[in-house]
């Protein structure tokens, strides 16, 4: 972070706590791939305070603020998760601001408290299927808008959307002409299935969850939308990171109906092809084996 930016990330900070804020320090953090992330230190009239910041080019504006209307979507329904207090953008770029909190990895414990938490969210029906906006899934757009259909919800704003972007991409044509296939014939996996619209994380995988020192689980980076809560479950499975004591206690609060295992691989193949899209490589192959089992569980 160069002083100028730090300089207006601070003036923005200190319009909206209606408080001056003097930056002292700021220092870089890993794990994302998207945006630069800083712990932003200044001073207060009482002491100092501290943020997490994510910065980027001014046109990444848009996939800041859903981040935080998600992030506060997921507070007002009883979730722990970061506060956002402003997004801004000023001399080309765009930065997000959040409380800063220490974080540790997941234990049996607040796993265990994690998939509680993840049943209570989902056990409150919501009105419909879809959001209001566009949001995004890493770096993609995610397409919303609302639906009474669940099945065609998934299928247009969904797989499709990330076919489409495959075609863009030049991913292979077998892959996008099974993907349709898949797409078109899925009603076979939800014969007796009808879910529920229940908010979602949307995005939750283990690098999207952690928990303070107490054991309170928290969870951030939400891409949220309304939909079958099997969905997020799905995704905690999909590349691992989560104890065994998540499952066990979602489970216990909220029973997953039968035919579960089969639509977990029906609702990962969306961020299978999204990695795809994103990072080709071994994410394409990935992508067209889970199309393939599924075409065969159907057949």
């Amino acid at each position: 972070m160069n002083p100028p930016l730090a300089r207006s990330i601070a003036q923005s900070i200190s319009a909206a706590l209606e408080t001056p804020f003097e930056p002292l320090r700021w220092e870089p953090v890993g794990g994302g791939c998207i945006h630069q992330a800083w712990k932003f230190v200044g001073a207060l009239a009482d002491g100092e305070a501290a943020f997490f910041v994510k910065s980027n080019a001014a046109e990444s504006l848009p996939m800041l603020e859903a981040e935080a209307e998600g992030l506060a979507a997921l507070r007002r329904a009883g979730c722990s998760a970061p506060r956002a207090l402003l997004s801004a953008q000023a001399d080309g770029q765009a930065w997000l601001v959040l409380d800063w909190l220490d974080l540790v990895a997941l234990d049996a414990a607040s796993g265990a408290r994690l998939g509680e938490a993840l049943a209570a969210l989902h056990a409150i029906e919501q009105p419909r299927f879809g959001w209001a906006a566009d949001n995004f899934i890493g770096a993609s757009p995610q397409r919303n808008g609302w639906s009474d259909d669940w099945l065609e919800f998934w299928r247009m704003r969904r797989l499709a959307s990330q076919l489409r972007m495959a075609a863009a991409n030049r991913l292979p044509s077998r892959l996008i002409d099974r993907g349709e296939r898949l797409a078109a014939d899925c009603d076979a996996l939800f014969k007796g299935h009808a879910p529920r619209p229940s908010l979602l994380h949307g995005d939750l995988w283990g690098g999207n969850a952690a928990a303070l020192a107490d054991g309170t689980p928290v969870v951030f980076d939400p891409a949220v939308y309304c939909g079958d809560r099997e969905a997020d479950v799905a995704m905690t499975q999909l590349f691992g990171g989560f104890p065994p004591e998540f499952q066990a206690a979602y489970r216990a609060r909220l029973p997953l109906p039968e035919g579960h295992a089969v639509r977990r691989d029906f609702y990962n193949v969306y961020h299978l092809l999204n990695h795809a899209n994103l990072f080709a490589g071994g994410y394409v192959r990935q992508a067209q084996d889970a199309v393939e089992r599924l075409l065969a569980e159907i057949a």
